[in-house]
């Protein structure tokens, strides 16, 4: 039995971003985000909620976007800004009382350096973990792979690379 690129993508292997599957994947979240986006109350939370793999409670401002919304678990009390892109081709993970500026971006995927494996749709992911009572503030970019600890506040467009330890400001 082949494994399918979606199985490769979650188990932070090489795949495929231009397979159908994966391509229909992320046609579904955007209509979903787009639907949520056109009218986003808490009533029309459904069409975020039938993405994520777990949420607790959530309020998303309106420019919502993620690549497949099945990868994304929030916690209580989530707030995502206005503008707000979670590519989730690898887990999110995030916490309780977490708070997202404006256009925060947290990204899984990732791309070989060899130029070669990157024209034919190479990618690798791997899962971001934000803990409990975290602030990350407006513009910062949170790359693949990355941990952050309980109570960190990340400053306005820091760029995130590696993990932050608990209790530390990053700007």
């Amino acid at each position: 039995m082949s494994v399918s690129e979606f199985e490769n993508m979650v188990a932070g292997l090489n795949y495929d971003c231009l397979d159908s599957d994966l391509r229909t994947l992320r046609a579904s979240a955007r209509l979903a985000c787009a639907k949520y986006n056109a009218h986003p109350s808490a009533g029309n939370m459904k069409h975020i909620t039938r993405l994520f793999k777990a949420v607790g409670s959530a309020v998303l401002e309106p420019g919502f976007q993620c690549d497949y919304g099945v990868n994304i678990e929030v916690g209580r009390n989530f707030y995502a800004n206005f503008n707000c892109i979670l590519l989730d081709a690898a887990p999110i993970i995030i916490g309780d009382d977490v708070l997202l500026g404006p256009n925060v971006h947290i990204y899984t995927s990732d791309h070989p350096k060899d130029a070669e494996q990157r024209k034919k749709g190479i990618c690798f992911a791997k899962a971001v973990h934000i803990g409990d009572n975290v602030w990350i503030g407006g513009g910062a970019k949170i790359l693949s792979g990355v941990n952050i600890g309980e109570g960190v506040i990340v400053g306005a467009n820091a760029v995130v690379s590696k993990d932050i330890s608990a209790f530390t400001t990053y700007y």
